[in-house]
């Protein structure tokens, strides 16, 4: 399957100098500025104004612009702005960055999809061998794919008695909220593409294009077309508006599969074309951060820095919050972001069956944190089956749900203890950071430097 990378904005600790930070107990609440998506042919800005909402407002009405919502929650100083699509973005930006009271502003850039090579399906996408995995019945061949037996998995559930704990906020396309096998993990999220609580990936979809689907089959993601169930009768999911359908449900079955106790937040920032705006995302962190969520799965990346993302993931670092992200699939050592904030957010590569790297998985030294397998990853699917994917953005839920599985041992996890624990890796290449995961070294590690339960 494809992983994300954006095409418009997307050693022992490497420097990580944390400082823990009481979790927040506010509650979102959006209050007066419920933001309202603009019309695409908008220009949108994101700008910070420590003021708040009233000298933003009185900015709008010098410059003639519009504020068309909040971004940050109750924090109320981070907003979205538009223009009509006539006026120069460029030049309406310096206008908005001269203004007094305005510490930042840039462009809210449109993202959009980019896959990822796929291959043969795997054959564990056939065994569909009815299981019990700790209460829910799944696939075998989800259950014991070989990625697991490549991480430890079942060597550290056992050993240690770690099933995985807190709250791991998945930000990408939503998930499927009746899938049997995360429906019982599943806490209230949010959609931000259309302003509405719970974070489904279901309202996508028209039960015209659901028709198609058959729910006796596994589906396959991959180059071509982003999920297949039939190749001749599931022609919905090859249509570009269906481009990443089911990648939310992927990524949380992942998580689900390394921690299945762990709870999992669905936050919608992203359509079933893959499109999404850096404000979405911005708004899905800040929602994540103060509605008690313990850990950050980010799946997606994009090329150019942003302020205002980096000062979202540090914000969720001093609340105490674990951040993880995909390297990227562009096969170089280009940086990518949010993976490419290396104090505040670990990246992660994607390594093959046979432990070396993905040819298509970004990689570097100083860029990477950990790698994980990311080939033929074996995972939920919406409407109750499964799918194969390919790409960093199936490496990088391993990692979060590793998070979530030292939180069993050390509940109240920050962002530098997991990533120390977590470089303890099988070492492979410089390339590649600390190594591939390996659960049983890392939850180890948490061991010595806490009290196991």
């Amino acid at each position: 399957m494809h992983s994300f990378s954006f095409t418009n904005l997307e050693g022992e600790n490497r420097g990580r100098v944390k400082t823990m930070g009481r979790r927040a107990a506010l509650v979102l609440s959006f209050l007066c500025l419920l933001p309202v998506r603009p019309a695409m042919a908008d220009n949108r800005f994101i700008v910070r104004d420590p003021a708040g909402l009233a000298s933003i407002q009185n900015v709008c009405l010098i410059l003639g612009c519009s504020v068309s919502g909040g971004l940050d929650g109750s924090l109320g100083q981070v907003f979205l702005v538009t223009t009509p699509s006539f006026v120069d973005p460029n030049a309406f930006l310096g206008f908005l960055r001269s203004q007094p009271g305005v510490s930042n502003a840039e462009l809210d850039a449109l993202l959009h999809v980019l896959q990822a090579s796929g291959a043969t399906p795997p054959t564990g996408l056939y065994d569909m061998s009815p299981v019990n995995y700790f209460g829910t019945t799944v696939w075998h061949g989800y259950a014991s794919q070989p990625a697991a037996q490549i991480i430890n998995l079942p060597l550290t559930q056992t050993t240690y008695n770690v099933t995985g704990s807190g709250i791991v906020a998945v930000i990408d396309t939503g998930v499927d909220p009746t899938n049997p096998v995360l429906a019982g993990v599943l806490v209230s999220g949010y959609d931000f593409t259309h302003n509405v609580q719970g974070g489904s990936e279901l309202g996508d979809v028209t039960q015209s294009s659901m028709a198609v689907l058959d729910q006796t089959r596994p589906a396959q993601v991959n180059q071509s077309s982003m999920a297949v169930l039939d190749q001749n009768t599931a022609t919905m999911l090859q249509n570009p508006s269906y481009a990443a359908f089911g990648h939310g449900t992927m990524v949380s079955g992942i998580i689900h599969l390394v921690a299945p106790t762990a709870q999992i937040m669905p936050l919608k920032a992203f359509a079933a074309d893959g499109s999404g705006y850096t404000s979405d995302v911005l708004r899905a962190i800040y929602y994540a951060t103060l509605n008690g969520a313990n850990i950050l799965s980010m799946s997606f990346s994009f090329p150019s820095y942003s302020l205002e993302m980096m000062r979202v993931v540090w914000f969720a670092d001093r609340k105490g919050v674990v951040s993880v992200a995909s390297a990227g699939n562009n096969g170089n050592a280009a940086w990518l972001y949010p993976a490419g904030y290396v104090t505040l957010v670990m990246g992660i590569a994607s390594t093959t069956n046979d432990d070396t790297r993905s040819s298509f998985s970004n990689y570097g030294e100083d860029y990477v944190w950990i790698a994980a397998p990311g080939e033929g990853i074996i995972t939920t699917y919406p409407f109750g089956t499964y799918a194969a994917g390919w790409g960093t953005s199936f490496s990088a839920p391993f990692v979060s749900g590793a998070a979530a599985l030292l939180r069993s041992v050390q509940p109240n996890l920050t962002e530098h203890q997991a990533a120390r624990a977590l470089s303890h890796a099988k070492y492979i290449s410089p390339e590649l950071g600390n190594g591939r995961l390996d659960l049983y070294q890392a939850v180890a590690a948490c061991c010595e430097a806490s009290t196991c339960h």
